[in-house]
């Protein structure tokens, strides 16, 4: 492989022996995190991996982190009442998870992110369950208003090991164009 020269971005349709890398140096590479406006195609699907396995503690830590004291997550006693006979995992949780998967093959260049739409919570999850997530672009545009990027919306879908969908949402986010990327200045 012939190294890269130092800032250019990767393309998907790239065929390197280190792809998902960059060359900074002889035999010396940095990963390389989310791609260009021009690498996204619609109807790519990522697979985010590695998954995630949820704790009771989790929901702990996110109840006191959002003021969020529902007993429908915190208390085992009140939740054995519920039609789940055992505390819910908060959807707070798991979308902060999902999405925090998604980044580093979508937004992980992003120079702001847009927005969610049609967050939609389609299964219950428990602590124990492990989870993973994928997301398919459905669609990109260049930015009216920000010359040197580009708008990326995508799909992506929160699953149980099981193959189970408990969580969709759509999202868009802001990427650089190639030739516009911030890496080189940032060190990255």
């Amino acid at each position: 492989m012939s190294p890269m020269p130092s800032g250019e971005c990767l393309s998907m349709d790239r065929d390197d022996r280190l792809w998902g890398y960059r060359a900074v140096g002889e035999r010396r590479y940095r990963e390389v995190i989310g791609f260009c406006y021009d690498d996204f195609r619609p109807g790519d699907v990522f697979e985010h991996r590695p998954g995630r396995t949820l704790g009771e503690s989790d929901n702990l830590w996110m109840a006191g982190f959002s003021m969020n004291p529902s007993p429908l997550h915190i208390d085992t006693e009140y939740c054995a009442h519920t039609p789940w006979k055992r505390p819910l995992m908060s959807s707070l949780v798991t979308f902060s998870i999902v999405c925090g998967m998604s980044v580093r093959s979508t937004s992980g260049r992003a120079l702001a992110n847009l927005g969610w739409d049609k967050v939609r919570l389609t299964h219950p999850v428990f602590a124990g369950d492990t989870i993973y997530a994928e997301s398919e672009i459905l669609a990109k545009r260049l930015s009216q208003t920000r010359p040197g990027a580009g708008i990326v919306s995508c799909l992506t879908r929160g699953l149980l090991s099981t193959g189970e969908v408990f969580l969709t949402f759509e999202r868009s986010f802001l990427v650089p164009t190639r030739g516009h990327e911030t890496e080189d200045h940032a060190g990255y």
